[in-house]
């Protein structure tokens, strides 16, 4: 009997659902189409950088092997739901059960084509999806290279187990999911239907449903005879014991046995198919359990006994075959094996004259703190407050009147957050202020009178020995600190809008711009506008008169991001760094290739090992948290700072690994061959690399199996002593250096190692110092011999030379320079200890560390005012590097520093009538330094006179002491009262117009 219709009559009956499918679809549309966006402008960013097919490679092997995924679980799960459903029996003998299982399928029918669909594709999308994040072992499986290497345990080669063996892991892991998934789904299926019931007596299963179960048994087990089989020689890798790779008990207990477990579960699995044959199950059931109780007694039991009652007692004779397989195999897979190690019987004793066989070594010691200096640089030369350096500069070397000089270098870039809070439009952010503009560049060595940085390069417009506006490109549109993105380009002969650089003098009016390189996609199509509207969330990008036809939209613009994204296989370095080369600005980015997959090998953990005080204060970022045992800097890669154009150089053309992805991508890397000369000079050997290799250095220093395995040698990277944060590493530096084995300074990366540190104790003695050689050579496509070679200085323990942290202590406990430099104190200045550098010079360990002093208020900077330097116990303290290694080597060092010029100098007094530097008066500056070194020269004639006896001269000593210390607090006030802001009087305020509606007053030059 139906139910009587509820329309009134005369109104028609409404269509009903009609909205939630329509807004459904909607909402399908909108998703699909930002999808969409976001897709095709990477298309779009791919195909104008050149490496489209990195970007096709990579996603067609995504949606290939997602498809497969799919494919195979979709397929394994369906079959297994409709057969079981095809099989359910006609009746079941238990009619109360029965009862309960119709009301659950009851219920299930109207939906039970949509679940049998939907659930197999649900999995599959999950499975599909974890299969394409595997893109790159299958791919790597597909085009590996041969190592020419063999391990130690099976004499496979090498590229099996970094190549094959991931694959093939990968492969048999997932089809056990597979099974697993699928034999649950047929399961549950056979139970729901009565294939399967559960009754007083037991467990009832069809015939239909024991052949299933059968066969998926049968599979799993055959896929997990697979897994122990590939356990074997996954022995090699492991890291759990107190070495890597397989050890005694592995090779004589775990690989046996799974080989045994391995044709274990194959008989079962043959069990399993006869079950289903003849329908007895006694047998299969009693072989899994047997292989349970091997696998217990085999996989864990057995190797525990041998490791507790074979291997501890005599572990030291019977590890001692492996530990010589995972000393040489680590060497090997961390470029550790062809280092140059040396004793260096070191002495202490500051003799005069110790210093003239390091004369160039001594001429090029660099002073200028790149952590400390950027305030410095900021204050001469940021010109603007929409300009901005990193909190950290970079040490390179340039070649200056012939000579090879170290160089504190930075590119002024862009500070969006530096225009004022009324001028943040989105056309003064996205259109107007769009590049940085030029490089600045200090000696290393030098400094001037008054402690700044004395320039090489340096103001607006950029000049000095770099190059002038003329000879390089300047402008920064990519770099570290860039705006999100910015639109740029226009019509031939259309206004210019981008806000260039400020006034280069006074009166003169701030000069516009407009990009000509090809830097990023076209966006003045319609089209591409809604796109970039959409992935860029701005409307403003869509209807603005700032992008024409010509608009190109400039982003990912960190160097480091666009080599990641145009080589995903590659791991990059923490620290790119920017150079002046052919007439371009590059940022020169350093690329690993990585893997955890070498056998015998130590895994390292990157983030650990690349930890230090600069990671710790932000200047610089760790690598990721991934644990490797093979590293090789692989690919040397450029950035130009103009256009974003990213090349990629096969540097080690010799890695296996790297030539794999060079089968995968066969036109995304060039030779270093095609390298210019100019960019060999500035090639230097990459810090992260570096840290990795001391961090194993520590331990793996020692290649005799028995010392290695008391451990009674290892050492630690010393902790950084400059910093108030206690356990973090003092991080390598780079400097010019002449090791005693070479026959000229070389540009070189170098750490130290004291004995290892336990419980956060250890002798703060000096037993290791290691360098990298950096030097690539100036000549097209030639790679110097020397390059990348590593240096071990091996100090016997009984030299006793101090290590870092003794020669800070030193430095701070020592009477006269506390004093002196409480002195520098006067006036809440604070006092800077720069970064202590450690030198194999005098034969000995020379230490030497600048000192800043930085006064009060906003537009302070630091500046060098004392240098103190350490040899042995004796420690030397002056105003400048060659008077203080004077007078630690009795007089006369036998070299001259780098500002020997500076000796005995005073900043000089400006003319009557001009105006002093934006740094405060030079003249209060003057009266400052020689208040401050009268003090300090009555501070040690005190001392003198107090030593002999004599209260009459020590009492006048410091009647001149009280003098000079008031005159030098009145000198440090008058420098606070004088010092004028350096920013800016005004700011560019642009509006839609094409050049800025107010032109800056050039602050004060350097």
């Amino acid at each position: 009997m139906s139910r009587p219709s509820t329309v009134p009559p005369g109104r028609p009956q409404q269509r009903r659902g009609a909205l939630t499918p329509t807004l459904i679809v909607v909402a399908l549309i909108v998703v699909g189409f930002i999808f969409f966006a976001n897709v095709w402008t990477d298309v779009l960013w791919y195909q104008q950088l050149g490496f489209f097919e990195v970007f096709m490679t990579e996603n067609l092997a995504r949606i290939a092997i997602f498809l497969a995924g799919f494919a195979v679980m979709f397929a394994a799960m369906f079959l297994a739901i409709r057969i079981a459903y095809t099989a359910r029996p006609v009746y079941a003998p238990d009619s109360d059960v029965r009862d309960n299982l119709n009301r659950y399928q009851a219920q299930l029918e109207p939906i039970r084509r949509v679940v049998m669909i939907g659930l197999p594709v649900l999995f599959g999308l999950f499975a599909g999806s974890a299969a394409a994040s595997q893109w790159q072992k299958v791919l790597l499986f597909l085009n590996q290279e041969p190592f020419g290497q063999n391990d130690p345990q099976f004499n496979l080669d090498i590229s099996f187990y970094l190549m094959t063996l991931p694959f093939l892991g990968f492969i048999t892991g997932f089809l056990i999911s597979v099974a697993v998934v699928a034999g649950i789904a047929g399961i549950l299926t056979h139970y729901l239907y009565g294939s399967i019931r559960l009754m007083e007596r037991g467990v009832f299963t069809s015939r239909a449903a024991q052949i299933h179960l059968a066969v998926t048994g049968a599979s799993f087990l055959v896929l997990l005879g697979a897994n122990f089989w590939l356990d074997r020689y996954s022995a090699v890798l492991n890291n759990g014991g107190r070495w890597a790779g397989a050890l005694y008990t592995d090779v004589n207990a775990v690989i046996p046995t799974k080989a045994i477990l391995a044709v274990a579960a194959g008989l079962v699995a043959v069990l399993f198919i006869v079950a289903a044959v003849i329908g007895k199950w006694r047998l299969p059931v009693i072989g899994t359990a047997m292989l349970v109780i091997t696998s217990i007694l085999a996989g864990g039991v057995y190797p525990w006994v041998i490791q507790q009652f074979q291997v501890r007692p005599s572990e030291q004779t019977l590890e001692k075959k492996y530990i010589e397989r995972n000393i040489a195999m680590t060497r090997a897979a961390y470029g550790l094996d062809k280092i140059q190690e040396k004793r260096y019987e070191a002495t202490t004793n500051a003799t005069t004259g110790a210093l003239a066989p390091d004369a160039q070594t001594t001429a090029n010691i660099r002073l200028l703190d790149p952590n400390l200096i950027s305030d410095a640089f900021s204050q001469l030369e940021q010109y603007r407050p929409y300009y901005q350096f990193p909190s950290t500069l970079n040490v390179d070397r340039y070649e200056v009147n012939g000579k090879i000089q170290d160089t504190v270098i930075a590119v002024r870039e862009l500070n969006p957050g530096g225009l004022a809070t009324n001028q943040q439009s989105w056309l003064n952010r996205h259109v107007v202020y769009t590049h940085g503009y030029g490089v600045v560049a200090a000696k290393g060595n030098k400094f001037t009178a008054d402690g700044k940085p004395e320039f090489l390069q340096s103001g607006i417009p950029s000049n000095g020995v770099l190059g002038t506006d003329t000879s390089y490109q300047p402008r920064i549109y990519f770099g570290e600190n860039s705006p999100d993105y910015s639109i740029v380009g226009a019509p031939d002969g259309a206004a210019h809008r981008e806000q260039d650089r400020p006034a280069a003098k006074e009166g003169d009016a701030g000069t516009q711009y407009t990009f000509t390189g090809n830097g990023g996609p076209n966006v003045g199509s319609f089209f591409n506008k809604i796109l970039y509207a959409i992935k860029f969330q701005s409307s403003d990008l869509l209807l603005s008169d700032g992008v024409n036809a010509e608009s190109q939209i400039l982003y990912d613009r960190n160097p480091k991001e666009r080599v990641e994204k145009v080589a995903p296989y590659l791991t990059v370095d923490g620290n790119a760094y920017p150079a002046v080369v052919d007439g371009r600005v590059k940022w020169i980015v350093d690329g690993y290739t990585t893997s955890p997959y070498f056998p015998y090998s130590q895994q390292e953990q990157l983030s650990d090992a690349t930890r230090d005080s600069q990671t710790s204060a932000g200047r610089t970022t760790a690598l990721p948290s991934n644990s490797v045992n093979y590293i090789r800097n692989s690919v040397k890669a450029t950035v130009d700072a103009y256009d974003g154009s990213v090349t990629l150089y096969a540097w080690d053309d010799q890695d296996p690994v790297l030539k794999a992805w060079q089968n995968v991508f066969p036109t995304s890397l060039k030779p270093y061959t095609e390298m210019s000369g100019a960019l060999m000079s500035h090639v230097r050997y990459p810090e992260d690399l570096f840290k990795v290799q001391r961090e194993l250095l520590g331990r793996y220093h020692v290649t005799n199996p028995d010392n290695f395995f008391t451990n009674n040698d290892a050492w630690s990277v010393p902790n950084d002593p400059t910093v108030k944060e206690e356990g973090v590493k003092q991080p390598p530096f780079y400097m010019s250096l002449q090791m005693p084995d070479q026959e000229k300074p070389a540009f070189q990366l170098t750490s130290s190692f004291i004995p290892q540190v336990v419980n956060g104790n250890a002798r703060n003695v000096l037993y290791g110092f290691l360098a990298a050689d950096s030097d690539a050579g100036n000549q097209k496509g030639v790679k110097a011999e020397s390059y990348g070679q590593l240096r071990l200085l091996q100090i016997p323990p009984e030299a006793n030379v101090p290590g870092p942290g003794q020669a800070q202590n030193k430095f701070n406990s020592d009477p006269t320079v506390s004093q002196a430099l409480n002195l520098l104190r006067q006036g809440a200045s604070a006092v800077l200890n720069g970064n202590l550098l450690t030198l194999p010079v005098g034969g000995g360990l020379l230490y030497v560390q600048p000192v800043y002093l930085k006064s009060t208020g906003e537009t302070s900077y630091p500046t060098l005012q004392r240098v103190l330097v350490a040899f042995g116990d004796k420690i030397g303290f002056a105003p400048t590097l060659d008077e203080a290694l004077n007078q630690l080597f009795g007089g006369s060092s036998g070299a001259t520093a780098g500002d020997a010029a500076n000796n005995g100098q005073t900043p000089p007094t400006p003319a009557p009538g001009t105006t002093p530097p934006a740094t405060g008066g030079t003249d209060a500056k003057a009266e400052l330094k020689a208040a401050l070194d009268e003090a300090n020269g009555a501070i040690k004639a005190g001392q003198e006179a107090l030593a002999k006896g004599d209260f009459a001269a020590y009492g006048e000593q410091q009647k001149k002491l009280s003098a000079a210390l008031q005159r030098a607090i009145d000198a440090e006030a008058k420098i606070a009262t004088t010092t004028p802001a350096p920013t800016p009087s005004a700011t560019p305020s642009p509006s839609g117009s094409a050049s800025p509606s107010a032109t800056p007053s050039p602050s004060p030059s350097k």
